[in-house]
């Protein structure tokens, strides 16, 4: 199947039952009762290995319909699900953390996952270290003991692209598993696993829900790495809402149209942005001047409607408190990726660039409103600056 049909056919349920619902039913449970004592021990057993119902924060069939729709899409062997993306990111490093283990970060990792290092992994004894956010630089920083690479392409914000397919086979030289969050493209505009990670980690938060009403995260992860992430959730007490499964299920149905639409938008709001002169730089990756660019144009299908803009400096802090004063489509509020356009100054942490010295960062998340009324709102704003 195309990654279109996939969207609609998978994950809905036993296709070959009689009478059933177009949509996966809701299924909310903890307790789940078994006949006898011997069916309740053997599925214990089967739980370790297979997706079967045996109590509720492991899962429910709604839960686990969704997780085989990632897997579809993706490509990959098995997902499990967590309540946030951040949760999600949080499983993949706990998953590897060991005393004396070495990570490498890309720089342009969502921002919280810094914290997770400070917090958690410098305690047990687990080094971390940061790349480049185009991971340029990972041949030099590899050791026999780095046990992970955790990267994320496009960079939050300012969208550095990561050449995967290279990234990855030299990791792999080294015995160094490769996880990349995907929330960007979703499983969607690319298939992360096929470009060489061996995870894949969105943020259904974002685009596959695509309704700013709910908060989730997924791994979706090949058969070699798939050890112990069956386990993490219950060991953890992690687990995700089947409500909000659904409600995910739902969103992805639409996920291409919404995807094109945001894309569209996308194209022609840089295109009146172009044309301002207290822009000083736009940072969207089907942009030719875009570092990247090439590699972004081979890898993804596609962009998502996220831009970032540099001011130009003589524009003042009450400058920029006027401009986000006169919009009034545009939210001002943080995450992204839902039918409603956002705004929001952003400061992404980097070790390698100085980020005071870009400027003033605008962040936007172009929605579905019709283009023409977005770029209205945002004359608005520049009129006044």
């Amino acid at each position: 199947m195309q990654k279109q049909t996939i969207l609609v056919h998978k994950g809905r349920g036993n296709p070959n039952k009689d009478g059933r619902a177009v949509n996966a039913p809701l299924m909310r449970a903890s307790t789940v009762l078994f006949t006898n004592h011997k069916s309740w021990a053997q599925r214990k057993v089967q739980r370790k290995s297979e997706r079967v119902l045996s109590y509720g924060a492991l899962g429910t069939s709604t839960n686990f319909e969704l997780e085989k729709l990632l897997c579809a899409l993706e490509g990959g062997y098995r997902a499990s699900l967590y309540p946030t993306g951040l949760a999600a990111l949080a499983m993949v490093l706990l998953n590897y953390a060991e005393v004396g283990a070495h990570f490498l970060i890309t720089d342009g990792i969502y921002e919280p996952v810094r914290e997770i290092d400070s917090l958690f992994l410098s305690k047990i004894g687990v080094e971390v270290e940061y790349l480049k956010a185009d991971a340029s630089d990972i041949a030099q920083k590899l050791r026999p003991n780095t046990k992970l690479l955790l990267c994320e392409s496009p960079g939050s914000v300012l969208y550095e692209i990561i050449d995967l397919p290279k990234v990855s086979a030299i990791a792999h030289a080294n015995g160094t598993v490769v996880a990349i969050d995907s929330t960007y493209s979703s499983s969607y505009l690319n298939q992360s696993l096929a470009l060489g990670a061996d995870i894949s980690v969105v943020a259904a938060t974002k685009y596959l829900g695509g309704h700013s009403d709910l908060t989730m995260g997924a791994i979706i992860v090949n058969e070699k790495e798939w050890k112990n992430f069956n386990k993490l959730p219950e060991v953890l007490g992690f687990t995700a809402s089947p409500d909000d499964a659904y409600l995910v299920l739902r969103g992805a149905r639409s996920l291409d149209v919404r995807l094109e639409r945001h894309e569209k938008n996308a194209d022609k709001v840089v295109e009146f942005l172009l044309a301002q002169p207290k822009v000083a730089k736009i940072y969207y990756p089907k942009l030719s001047t875009h570092v990247g660019h090439e590699i972004f144009m081979r890898d993804f299908s596609g962009t998502n409607g996220m831009i970032t803009i540099a001011l130009d400096k003589s524009v003042s802090r009450e400058g920029v408190d006027r401009f986000f004063d006169a919009l009034s489509l545009f939210g001002i509020g943080a995450s992204w990726g839902g039918f409603e356009s956002l705004a929001m100054i952003a400061k992404p942490p980097r070790s390698f660039i100085d980020v005071d010295g870009l400027g003033t960062l605008i962040r936007f998340s172009i929605g579905l409103e019709n283009v023409d009324d977005i770029i209205a709102d945002l004359k608005r704003g520049f009129d006044v600056i």
